[in-house]
């Protein structure tokens, strides 16, 4: 039983039992989501959980 969705670059319809670049429709699609990568296109913003300091307590770990 595979995966199918569409390719993240040309949004053709992908299938995991099928396509060797999955989750990309083809090599060509596959390189070019990495150059995307490479050229700073693709960035992450920030941490989606925010870690306190090391050193630091977090208030909701304090008990009273």
């Amino acid at each position: 039983m595979g995966i199918a969705l569409n390719c993240p670059i040309c949004r053709k319809p992908v299938d995991s039992t099928v396509h060797a670049d999955f989750p990309f429709c083809s090599e060509r699609c596959r390189l070019t989501d990495l150059g995307n990568w490479a050229t700073g296109k693709y960035v992450i913003s920030e941490p989606v959980i925010d870690d306190p300091a090391p050193g630091q307590s977090d208030e909701s770990d304090d008990v009273r």
